[in-house]
C-alpha cells in the first residue's frame, strides 16, 4: 500500500485564500478528488492523507466529507481551534468521523515564534491523545525551538514535522535547521514528512541535487522508520508535478535506503495516522 501523507483539496476563494499569491496562480481555481485521482493512477500511490489549508472547522468538515465519498482519501487531518474552552466537545464531535486521524494549525503564520510553547496551546494539544489524534507541525525554522519545547511536554502524543520543517534550500542554509532537527527527532513521538521541499527551493531551476544535504539530514536524525513520504499537491504544482515531486525522494531512497522504501512510501503513514486500510 502506496500511501501520500499530505496533499490538500480546497474550491478556491480569493479573500479566504490570499496565501495564493499571483506567483502561485496555477493554484488559483478548485482542486478535487478528480484531479488528484489521476496523479496517483499515474504515479501508483493507493491512498492518501487530506491536510487542512484554512483554519475552520467548515474547512475540517469539508475534508471530512470528501474522505467519506472518496475512498482513495485513507484519512484527514484537520483544524479545530486548539485553544478553545470548548476543544474537549468539539473533539467529541468529530471523533465520530472515523476517517479524522489528526489536526493542524497553520503556526508558520503565527508572529510569536513561541507560539507552540504556549500554555493554553500545550493543554490544547495534550487533549488529542485521548481521542487518537495525532498533531501536523506546519513551521519554519525559526520555530523549531518552540516545536522542540512543545514535544518535549508531551512525550506520548504523536507529532510528525510537515516539509522537514520548511528547511531554506533554496540559499543553502542548513547549519541552524540541521541542529534543531536533530534535537526535535530525539523525542520518539516526532516523525517527519519528506513533503514539501521544492517549494522551499528555487524556483524552476531547482535541481534534484538541491535536496540532497537536507534528506541527508533527516535521514540521519529521523531513520527511516519515522520518514513519510507526502506530495504537498497541488501547491507542489507551483513549481513540479506530481510525479517529479515523488522521483526525488523515490530516488534517494533507492540510493540510501532501499530496504526501507515500503516503510518510508506507506507503512510508516499508516502506523503513525493509525489507518483502517
Amino acid at each position: 500500500m502506496i500511501i501520500d501523507a499530505h496533499q490538500h483539496f480546497w474550491n478556491y476563494d480569493p479573500v479566504r485564500d490570499a496565501w495564493i499569491t499571483d506567483a502561485m496562480s496555477v493554484l488559483k481555481r478548485d482542486f478535487s478528488p478528480s484531479d488528484l485521482v489521476p496523479e496517483l493512477d499515474a504515479c501508483g500511490i493507493d491512498a492518501t492523507i487530506a491536510v487542512q489549508a484554512d483554519q475552520s472547522g467548515t474547512e475540517t468538515q469539508f475534508l471530512l466529507d470528501v474522505a467519506e465519498k472518496t475512498d482513495r482519501v485513507a484519512g484527514v487531518v484537520g483544524w479545530l481551534d486548539l485553544r478553545s474552552p470548548a476543544l474537549e466537545e468539539r473533539l467529541r464531535h468529530f471523533s465520530r468521523f472515523k476517517k479524522l486521524r489528526g489536526l493542524r494549525h497553520i503556526a508558520q503564520a503565527e508572529p510569536d515564534d513561541g507560539f507552540l510553547a504556549r500554555p493554553e496551546f500545550v493543554r490544547g494539544v495534550s487533549q488529542l491523545k485521548d481521542f487518537g489524534l495525532t498533531y501536523d507541525i506546519l513551521i519554519y525554522p525559526k520555530q523549531l525551538p518552540a516545536a522542540i519545547e512543545l514535544v518535549s511536554k508531551l512525550p506520548e502524543q504523536k507529532f510528525v514535522v510537515d516539509h522537514l520543517g520548511k528547511p531554506e534550500i533554496k540559499t543553502g542554509n542548513i547549519a541552524e535547521w540541521a541542529a534543531n532537527i536533530r534535537e526535535i527527532a530525539a523525542s520518539r513521538n516526532v516523525y517527519c514528512k519528506l513533503s514539501g521541499m521544492v517549494t522551499e527551493a528555487r524556483w524552476r531551476v531547482w535541481e534534484p541535487a538541491d535536496f540532497e544535504p537536507y534528506l541527508d539530514v533527516v535521514f540521519e536524525a529521523f531513520g527511516s522508520h519515522r520518514l513519510i513520504f507526502g506530495s504537498d499537491w497541488p501547491v507542489c504544482l507551483t513549481v513540479a508535478t506530481y510525479t517529479q515531486v515523488k522521483d526525488i525522494v523515490e530516488s534517494y531512497v533507492h540510493r540510501h535506503a532501499r530496504d526501507h522504501r515500503d516503510a518510508i512510501f506507506g507503512d510508516n503513514a499508516s502506523a503513525f495516522y493509525d489507518l483502517k486500510l
